[in-house]
């Protein structure tokens, strides 16, 4: 099984990491092109950009200046223990035990606006640059169309003939795959809480959610989509009536 997730916006390059394995980004190259790029951009210019705050257009400008190659454990982070949204809090990676890092590196990729795509123990260093920003790279008018072929192709090769690829990422950075071109169908999660009496995605819970799916993933050394099903944890159970060939969804 691979499974795709989105990046974080919050960071942690501070917690002492429990495995000192590390592996390099596939599409480095590409990302120094995209820092070159940025490097040229003014703090004010990052903050319109981006939407963000002037400190932390500030705090990117930095970033865009430091970050250097090649990549190394002291200047960089594994990427899995580098993101630290709500997904990440769900995945809890830094309680993985070590005999499942193998499960993890071979089965969960993380979609990225900088790296492209990302394996779970790949460095990286700080940055912000979502996937659906509206930055031309080259001749490139925005960032899916620089990575989308990349991205597929990377994924195709990967990819078994029959091997299940779950979907628990966001629409902003699936977009970023061409799923016409890739070699399997696509199966996506979603999970959905009872509010007033209805069932429905609320955001901050389906994006911990997707983080708890992964680790149960991880955990189970889930193959199959009856595998899937099996998903119990934070008191989520698979729901058969809402779901579909393609949908899977979970309620609690």
């Amino acid at each position: 099984m691979k499974l795709v997730l989105s990046p974080a916006k919050s960071l942690d390059f501070e917690t002492k990491i429990p495995i000192d394995y590390a592996t390099q980004p596939s599409f480095l190259k590409q990302a120094a092109l995209i820092n070159k790029s940025l490097k040229d951009e003014s703090p004010k210019s990052l903050s319109k950009l981006m939407k963000i705050s002037d400190n932390l257009g500030q705090l990117n400008y930095q970033r865009n200046q430091d970050w250097q190659l090649p990549f190394t454990k002291d200047n960089s982070r594994q990427a899995v223990y580098a993101f630290s949204g709500d997904v990440y809090r769900g995945l809890d990676a830094y309680t993985i035990p070590k005999d499942k890092i193998e499960t993890l590196q071979n089965t969960v990729r993380i979609l990225s606006g900088l790296y492209g795509l990302l394996k779970p123990t790949d460095l990286i260093q700080p940055y912000r640059l979502e996937m659906g920003t509206k930055y031309a790279v080259g001749n490139n008018k925005n960032l899916y169309e620089f990575w989308r072929d990349d991205i597929t192709k990377a994924l195709n090769e990967e990819l078994e003939d029959d091997e299940v690829f779950l979907n628990l990422a966001s629409n902003e950075y699936f977009k970023a795959i061409d799923t016409k071109k890739l070699k399997v169908p696509v199966i996506t999660a979603n999970f959905k809480d009872l509010k007033n009496g209805e069932y429905k995605i609320i955001a901050f819970y389906a994006k911990a959610a997707r983080g708890y799916m992964a680790r149960y993933i991880v955990d189970t050394n889930a193959k199959t989509i009856d595998d899937l099903k099996g998903f119990n944890y934070e008191g989520y159970n698979f729901s058969d009536p809402l779901s579909t060939e393609t949908e899977l969804v979970f309620i609690r």
